[in-house]
C-alpha cells in the first residue's frame, strides 16, 4: 500500500494517480531490483500502451523530502522534465539521490516486507549488467520479460483506495 503525499510532489502524485486509474500498472514487472538500493517498475506489458504513455512527459517537482527507505519516486532521466511511467521504491536510505532530481511523491505504508522479497538476482540491466534491457522491454513488453527473465515478480493489479 502506497500513501501518496500530494504536498511532496503534486505533479508526480497526479501523474501516478492517472496511471493507476487507467490500469497502466496492472501486470507490470519489477524489472530492476537491486539489493540495498531500489525496486523499479513502469514498463507496461503491452508495448503499444507503453509507447503511448512513454510520450507523456511531466515536469519535475521541487524536492521536499529525502529518499528514505520506503519512499516512492518517479525515475528521472538525466534531462529535466522528462519523467514518464518508471517508478521505484527506495529499499535503502538513498539520500545521495536527493540532489539528482529524484523526488519522492509517496511512501509504502504496508507491505514493504513483501517488496524486500522481490527477486533481485538478475541485477542491473543492460548495458551495465545482465538484468532486463529497458529498451528491449519497452518493445517486447511482458513477452520479453517472461521469455528472458522468468523469475521476475509482478504487480497484478494497482488500484486507488479512497
Amino acid at each position: 500500500v502506497i500513501l501518496v503525499h500530494r504536498d511532496w510532489a503534486p505533479l508526480g502524485a497526479d501523474h501516478f494517480y492517472n496511471l493507476v486509474k487507467s490500469g497502466y500498472y496492472d501486470n507490470n514487472a519489477f524489472f530492476r531490483a537491486l539489493k540495498d538500493y531500489i525496486v523499479q517498475w513502469g514498463i507496461n506489458g503491452d508495448p503499444k500502451v507503453y509507447a503511448r504513455w512513454d510520450k507523456v512527459k511531466i515536469k519535475d517537482d521541487p524536492p521536499k523530502t529525502p529518499n528514505k527507505t520506503g519512499t516512492v519516486v518517479f525515475a528521472t532521466p538525466s534531462e529535466p522534465n522528462q519523467r514518464t511511467t518508471h517508478i521505484f521504491i527506495n529499499i535503502h536510505d538513498n539520500e545521495n539521490l536527493d540532489s539528482s532530481g529524484f523526488v519522492p511523491f509517496g511512501e509504502v505504508i504496508q507491505g514493504l516486507d513483501n517488496i524486500m522479497k522481490i527477486y533481485m538476482d538478475y541485477g542491473e540491466g543492460a548495458p551495465d549488467g545482465q538484468g532486463p534491457d529497458q529498451e528491449a522491454a519497452g518493445k517486447g513488453g511482458n513477452a520479453y520479460f517472461k521469455k528472458n527473465f522468468p523469475k521476475l515478480d509482478y504487480i497484478l493489479k494497482a488500484t486507488v483506495i479512497p
